[in-house]
């Protein structure tokens, strides 16, 4: 039996109630044998894929607040730390009645690689809540977030583990969260990314995934002499890497045709009104029955179903698994050029395999929506700095490191006997940064 595959069977056996993890760890190990194949005696001998698999420490604890009625609330908050090779531990923190262990894990196994593709020195973290922002108010979530930082602030630090924002936690969330560390610790540090510009946060941070998507998406077309121009994009998802996605592929000269949110989806055909859909969601934080019901163009239908739209390009950038092999095999029919992922694994297994074979040019979230946590660490400079860079400087950063991160995962794959297979060539090049800097530590 190969190493890969007895790594898997160990993983497998320890992780049997975290599906969501076992996933991910299946979906790079699976990538990663042409390496651990070239390298197998080293590996096994130091045991490099038990230890890059199993997190450095992982942290779950009570967090209790007080509703406005004057009602206890109790939820369970997690941190999980998983490897700092190359850097301080870094990843979001989420917030979503979904979250468990096994989702933590998954997020914050998938950042180690993510993190080590920026080319920027960070590890890989996760952590959060199975605490619900949505329809709690500004002093409920305010509650919450202190509770949960007060026994969160234990574990991370500047130089040890720097959370940012993910799903249900912006600027409002990270602002309390920040306040109630600064407060604890009498310390004004950079230990949370995604701050307000007026407390040490980064212009373009809040574009950066979205941007940072079509950054790479872009490169990926031109390198197959096509443009962004005149094509169909079909985007999931309305929150902050949906909106900004829109935002820049519609600079680009694409146009964007659908979003979507938990209870339906939009196809507006004269392309998603960026405005609007900020002014819904960010402002006020609706429905997208509201988007609709003010645009003449659009069309409003419950469940599912962006994927059944004809387009050149699909985003997906909502949540994992939303992208099944039956959206898959709809997408190829359609005549889909290119999949690029805007969320973290929103493509299943199966689907990915399928869309690789139709020859769908299709990069996975590790690469595509590297550009959140890249700004995130930009932020990190800025602040050991205590200087703020211009959003054009911050801009063109990004755009750079996410057609350097292309370009190395493209190689990777070619390296690798894999041409075009960039799913691979990410997790290779990640995997590869990462097992030099742990072989070359020693057993931690």
């Amino acid at each position: 039996m190969s190493y890969v595959d007895e790594a898997l069977e160990r993983v497998k056996a320890k992780n049997a109630s975290e599906p969501e993890f076992l996933q991910a760890a299946e979906e790079v190990l699976d990538s990663l044998r042409p390496i651990v194949d070239a390298n197998e005696e080293t590996y096994r001998r130091q045991a490099l894929l038990e230890r890059i698999t199993e997190p450095d420490r992982q942290f779950k604890f009570r967090v209790p607040w007080v509703d406005d009625s004057g009602q206890v609330q109790v939820n369970t908050g997690y941190r999980i730390q998983f490897n700092n090779a190359i850097g301080p531990y870094k990843g979001g923190l989420r917030l979503h009645p979904s979250v468990n262990t096994g989702v933590i894990k998954f997020l914050g196994f998938e950042q180690i690689f993510k993190n080590a593709l920026t080319g920027l020195p960070i590890g890989g973290g996760k952590g959060g809540s199975d605490f619900d922002p949505k329809g709690k108010s500004d002093r409920e979530v305010m509650a919450f977030c202190q509770s949960f930082m007060t026994e969160l602030c234990k574990y991370i630090g500047p130089d040890t583990d720097v959370p940012a924002g993910d799903i249900g936690t912006g600027a409002r969330e990270i602002g309390y969260m920040f306040g109630q560390y600064k407060k604890i610790k009498s310390a004004y540090e950079g230990v949370l990314t995604g701050k307000g510009l007026s407390y040490g946060g980064s212009l373009a941070r809040t574009e950066a995934t979205g941007y940072g998507l079509l950054y790479i998406t872009e490169e990926l077309v031109k390198c197959h002499g096509e443009s962004m121009e005149g094509k169909t994009v079909v985007i999931s998802g309305a929150g902050n890497v949906a909106i900004y996605a829109t935002q820049k592929a519609q600079q680009m000269g694409a146009k964007v045709v659908t979003c979507s949110d938990s209870t339906g989806w939009i196809y507006d055909p004269e392309g998603i009104d960026v405005a609007l859909l900020k002014d819904v969601k960010e402002v006020r934080r609706a429905r997208l029955t509201e988007y609709a019901k003010e645009r003449k163009s659009a069309e409003y239908h419950e469940g599912r179903g962006v994927w059944s739209v004809k387009c050149d390009i699909a985003l997906p950038c909502a949540t994992q698994n939303e992208l099944g092999i039956e959206d898959a095999k709809q997408l190829v029919a359609n005549g889909c050029m290119a999949v690029c992922e805007g969320a973290n694994m929103p493509t299943t297994i199966e689907a990915t395999k399928y869309l690789q074979e139709n020859g769908v040019w299709f990069i996975g979230g590790k690469a595509a929506n590297a550009g959140g946590v890249a700004t995130s660490a930009l932020e990190m400079s800025q602040n050991s700095e205590r200087l703020s860079w211009s959003f054009e400087e911050v801009d063109a950063k990004l755009k750079q490191i996410m057609v350097n991160i292309y370009h190395n995962i493209d190689e990777a794959a070619k390296r690798y006997g894999a041409e075009g297979n960039y799913v691979m060539g990410a997790n290779i090049a990640g995997f590869e940064k990462v097992a030099e800097a742990m072989l070359a530590q020693g057993v931690v």
